[in-house]
């Protein structure tokens, strides 16, 4: 890494991505000669998301994964070396989201980046995967725990650029006020459904905070795995174990991710007698110029599908 740091200080600053240099103690931005913005990388889409929406136009926010991606199995390539290399600040989720610590590495291998981990101060769910008890990092599914990583990159930023503090911080009141109503209407939908219909069925298990914050009880059908098994490699056995088990709930739907073959989910749930209630955003937002491009948009199309087809389908 030592060569690395060498030929960049050896070569003017080219573009946006080594922009900014990190002034250590003091937390001031030291802008480059070209005048380009300080540039932020964020690991998953929605915590790219809570970055745009504190800092404006002062910042350039960049994202290493995009819409459908999995945080959990991604391997960083050559790219995401570059992106992180010009950064003045990294974010990531933390609680193992980012499959070996691939943010962390990022961050360590490329400038030793200063690192927010948003999860800080969250208090974290456990997880039953694969047998073991794990801390689950889908912690963003309640707003309350949003509000908290909001909060951390907020503080992060302002250490940043201190000189344009009170910018960050109003718009972090005005987000975090989004963030209060956003929790209130999710509730008031919820609030029509019948507690036994408050049943979700998901291919995959990240609705846990989502399911304790509105009421919801979360069942997972045996064999049903990740959904690049489910797309391509499940076994006939597995297959007739997950359709028994979804019987044995007895629920009006089920839902799938959006980086899920919606294909075979479709199978499973007319071999089991249920219909499929729809897409759910999970690890990632939807893409650019669609409804759940956003974080506050993710959560409103979630919560307008998951109630609708427990709503409306018919036991």
């Amino acid at each position: 890494m030592k060569r690395q740091k060498t030929i960049r200080r050896a070569r003017p600053v080219l573009s946006a991505l080594a922009a900014v240099l990190w002034a250590g103690a003091c937390g001031q931005v030291r802008a480059a000669e070209d005048g380009e913005r300080p540039v932020v990388v964020a690991s998953t889409t929605q915590i790219a998301d809570f970055a745009r929406q504190l800092v404006g136009d002062r910042m350039q926010v960049e994202c290493i994964l995009g819409a459908g991606m999995n945080p959990h199995v991604y391997q960083p390539v050559p790219a995401d070396s570059r992106l992180v290399e010009g950064a003045a600040l990294c974010l990531q989720n933390g609680l193992h989201l980012e499959g070996k610590n691939w943010m962390e590495s990022l961050a360590r291998d490329n400038g030793n980046k200063p690192l927010v981990t948003c999860t800080d101060g969250v208090q974290p769910m456990d997880l039953v995967y694969e047998g073991q008890t794990i801390l689950d990092p889908h912690s963003w599914f309640d707003p309350r725990n949003a509000a908290i990583y909001v909060n951390n990159i907020l503080k992060a930023i302002v250490e940043l650029d201190p000189d344009h503090a009170d910018q960050y911080r109003v718009r972090a009141e005005l987000y975090l006020n989004q963030l209060r109503v956003l929790d209130a209407w999710i509730d008031k939908q919820v609030s029509r459904l019948p507690a036994e219909r408050r049943v979700l069925v998901t291919s995959h298990d990240a609705f846990n905070y989502y399911s304790a914050r509105y009421g919801f009880k979360v069942r997972s059908p045996i064999g049903w795995s990740t959904g690049t098994e489910i797309g391509g490699g499940m076994t006939p056995q597995r297959r007739r174990l997950v359709v028994s088990s979804i019987r044995e709930f007895d629920v009006p739907a089920v839902f799938f991710e959006t980086s899920v073959n919606p294909k075979v989910i479709r199978q499973i749930a007319g071999e089991a007698g249920v219909a499929v209630g729809g897409e759910l955003y999970s690890d990632a937002m939807g893409a650019p110029g669609t409804a759940g491009e956003t974080y506050v948009g993710m959560m409103r199309e979630n919560t307008i599908v998951i109630t609708k087809a427990l709503a409306g389908a018919e036991r």
